[in-house]
């Protein structure tokens, strides 16, 4: 499997941030998006994911398994609870492989609203696998995690490479993935004038 973005324009609101952009992650591959604030990786990433739809170009949105900056649980529900639910989306019943791969067996029964900052975090990002997604597409997803998750969570992403998947993650942090590469967005950058158009002048043609 190869997931290949052709020709993207990303649009945020009514301003296109990002033109032309093209690149290709094949499966076992981990990309990591730089560039600084603003500059179109959160755009990019939703784009990708199919949230956002694009200005033009092509990409496999239908692959695609995104983790965002909110952590998107359900706070009166148990961790256990949470996990089942997104798997059943998914059309999976079996909880425990994330479970183990994110270390939450001893908070499966407290509730989500109930978590620290960290907890809900892994919990967030344990729904990845229970996607069965080739493509996991993660913006900043070590915010609120320690040392420890953090290496938890590049271990469960090594895996995934390892099983023929790929990742495209927005990250300022190295986490000694296999075969990454980095693309920095800034290359893709729209000018100014590629949405203008003046209405004066519009009305005078």
């Amino acid at each position: 499997m190869t997931f290949t973005v052709t020709d993207l324009s990303c649009r945020r609101g009514e301003i296109t941030v990002l033109r032309d952009v093209t690149f290709s992650v094949a499966a076992g591959e981990a990309l990591v998006l730089r560039g600084p604030n603003g500059a179109g990786k959160t755009t990019l990433l939703r784009t990708l994911a199919g949230l956002t739809p694009p200005v033009r170009g092509t990409v496999d949105t239908d692959v695609c398994a995104y983790a965002a900056h909110a952590d998107g649980l359900k706070s009166q529900l148990t961790v256990a609870e949470n996990l089942t639910f997104w798997a059943r989306v998914f059309g999976r019943r079996d909880i425990a492989p994330a479970v183990h791969a994110f270390d939450l067996r001893a908070l499966l029964d407290r509730r989500a609203a109930d978590l620290s900052a960290g907890q809900k975090r892994r919990v967030a990002l344990a729904r990845l696998p229970l996607t069965a997604r080739p493509v996991w597409l993660m913006d900043e997803p070590t915010v609120s995690l320690d040392a420890a998750n953090v290496a938890l969570f590049g271990r469960a992403v090594a895996v995934h490479l390892q099983t023929g998947g790929c990742a495209i993650l927005a990250t300022h942090i190295d986490l000694g993935l296999p075969d990454t590469r980095t693309l920095d967005v800034t290359r893709f950058a729209a000018t100014q004038t590629d949405d203008t158009t003046d209405p004066f002048a519009e009305a005078l043609e």
